[in-house]
């Protein structure tokens, strides 16, 4: 049985997909069968593990429609364990396309029913809002993990995903749990830093996981070369981060 894990937070550039590329490898390279769903129209998950998204036919998109089944649209990567369905610019039509259908929400839960049984993790990548694509990742999954960027503004926004989550398990997903709140782009050497890390300590210390992502540039690389960091640099401080989440995240769940 999978443990299905939506990386959200509607404000951008908080890591989301830096976290899901890597936390998806890094369960990989521990032998765990992954699959990372890009659920982002702007498809960086996608470009992040070399896959070029304009050359791929059939995506998300065509699945969560109802076009194509679940094994036509997985793909292999660089990594044994490791499995992904692509995204792409397409995937926009998908919120204004099924606006006026019932159990609209329920489109990503559905097409993912079968991955259960494939996979032992399955990792969403979520656009950074709070769109019917993310409530779709939402209603799918078993755990939530929500980057925090260890910057100004932080918190700012945290309070409504929170309700989100609240309002999709009152009517969507009443076994929705929160897997824990990650800190990224963590520098011990600014006090802003040290000032959110003990912010979000002081408010959610039983939701905060004992590892942090610093700041990396090697980290920040790889999406270039489409590899996830542990393929790109696995001495960097980035790699052996997002290996210690994965071992959190599989002695926790």
């Amino acid at each position: 049985m999978a443990h299905t894990i939506c990386i959200a937070n509607q404000k951008g550039g908080v890591g989301k997909t830096t976290t899901a590329v890597n936390l998806a490898a890094s369960l990989a390279i521990s032998e765990k069968r992954t699959l990372l769903v890009d659920c982002d129209p702007q498809a960086n998950a996608t470009t992040g593990l070399g896959i070029d998204k304009t050359s791929v036919k059939k995506n998300l998109y065509h699945g969560m429609i109802g076009n194509s089944d679940l094994d036509s649209i997985i793909f292999n990567t660089e990594i044994e364990f490791l499995k992904i369905i692509p995204s792409s610019i397409e995937l926009i039509g998908f919120e204004v396309e099924m606006m006026s259908h019932s159990g609209r929400e329920m489109f990503l839960k559905n097409l993912l029913s079968n991955a259960s049984e494939m996979f032992e993790y399955v990792i969403l990548d979520c656009p950074p809002s709070l769109s019917l694509l993310t409530v779709n990742a939402l209603a799918a999954s078993d755990f939530l993990l929500i980057p925090l960027q260890c910057e100004f503004y932080a918190l700012e926004g945290l309070g409504q995903l929170l309700q989100t989550v609240k309002h999709i398990k009152r009517s969507l997903n009443p076994d929705l749990k929160i897997a824990g709140i990650l800190l990224t782009m963590y520098d011990k050497r600014t006090n802003l830093s040290i000032q959110v890390a003990e912010d979000a300590a002081k408010y959610f210390n039983n939701l905060l996981f004992k590892t942090t992502v610093p700041r990396n540039v090697r980290l920040g690389e790889a999406p270039s070369f489409g590899k996830p960091i542990m393929l790109y640099d696995a001495a960097s401080i980035g790699s052996k981060s997002y290996i210690s989440l994965a071992k959190e995240i599989i002695n926790k769940i």
